[in-house]
């Protein structure tokens, strides 16, 4: 049975633990789209000079594939349980139009474009407040790490 999202600890959809989690929530899940909140802390380790850093965009994209996955497969009808691991094997036509500051709130956006066996083709676009700050399409290997 599906829940509803506002329900569910992030940490109950990710293989990553604080201080390394990029996502706050989930806020659409549907088979081929999620939508994640994230709101960019001082003092966070991908955070310089009061900005988010390309590589804390690259990994709050994959952060929101990850919670996409693990509601899939832990809420979901066909869902087993499982807790994957996904772990990045490309990342295409990167576009980081600006980075965001301390205080902002991200709204990412990804979209499965294809999934061939345990490999998702994404396609991901991080806003806030309506304004498009990175866009990228990205590939995700998924791995099993435990059931249950």
């Amino acid at each position: 049975m599906l829940l509803n999202l506002t329900e569910i600890d992030i940490t109950d959809m990710l293989p990553q633990r604080p201080p390394f989690i990029m996502v706050d929530r989930l806020t659409y899940y549907d088979p081929r789209k999620a939508i994640t909140l994230y709101t960019v802390r001082e003092g966070h380790f991908f955070c310089a000079g009061g900005k988010l850093e390309e590589a804390g965009l690259v990994e709050n994209i994959a952060q929101t594939c990850a919670a996409r996955t693990g509601y899939e497969t832990r809420y979901g009808p066909q869902g087993d349980g499982a807790i994957r691991i996904g772990l990045i094997a490309a990342i295409k036509k990167m576009d980081i139009r600006r980075a965001p500051r301390v205080g902002e709130q991200l709204e990412t956006t990804i979209v499965v474009v294809k999934d061939i066996f345990s490999v998702s083709l994404v396609e991901a676009k991080v806003e806030i407040d309506g304004e498009t700050v990175a866009t990228c399409e990205m590939k995700i290997f998924l791995t099993e790490i435990n059931a249950g």
